[in-house]
């Protein structure tokens, strides 16, 4: 992870309530199936540590990480941020995206086509000249030749 990628989702967690706390128990591993879970529906998920918890931030960061196969982002006092990156979830971005471009252009054709029929024209407006006159053969305009005297 690059150190852009890093303050972007920092930015991004500092927005975000904690969806996990970690307590006197310290990690379960009905805690860890839980966050892993929450990392795969998420991708980036802030978790608490109690002050009755009698391990190490730092430590229990590492730990998670390791269970979960996510990125520690940052440890900052007894708040862990963690980001694990979902391909599926990408995937359904950039199909959306997609998807939205289509969309618009469909518009954009449908909103040309209308004008033409509404209108008669066979040349769109934007490729007439101001004249109204449509040039055809060479395609190079007469310049009117002013008189010097």
């Amino acid at each position: 992870m690059t150190s852009k990628e890093r303050a972007e989702l920092r930015t991004r967690a500092m927005k975000m309530e904690s969806i996990f706390q970690v307590g006197k128990s310290s990690l379960t591993p009905q805690l860890v199936d839980a966050i892993r879970a929450a990392l795969k529906a998420r991708e980036l998920i802030k978790v608490n540590v109690l002050k009755n918890c009698n391990d190490d931030t730092a430590s229990l960061a590492n730990l998670l990480s390791e269970r979960t196969g996510a990125e520690v982002v940052q440890v900052i006092g007894k708040k862990i941020v963690l980001y694990k990156k979902n391909p599926q979830k990408e995937e359904k971005k950039r199909l959306a995206q997609k998807r939205e471009i289509k969309k618009k252009e469909d518009a954009k054709k449908k909103a040309r086509k209308e004008k033409m029929e509404r209108t008669g024209r066979t040349v769109p407006e934007s490729r007439k000249p101001a004249s109204g006159k449509v040039y055809r053969g060479s395609g190079v305009k007469k310049r009117n030749s002013r008189k010097q005297g």
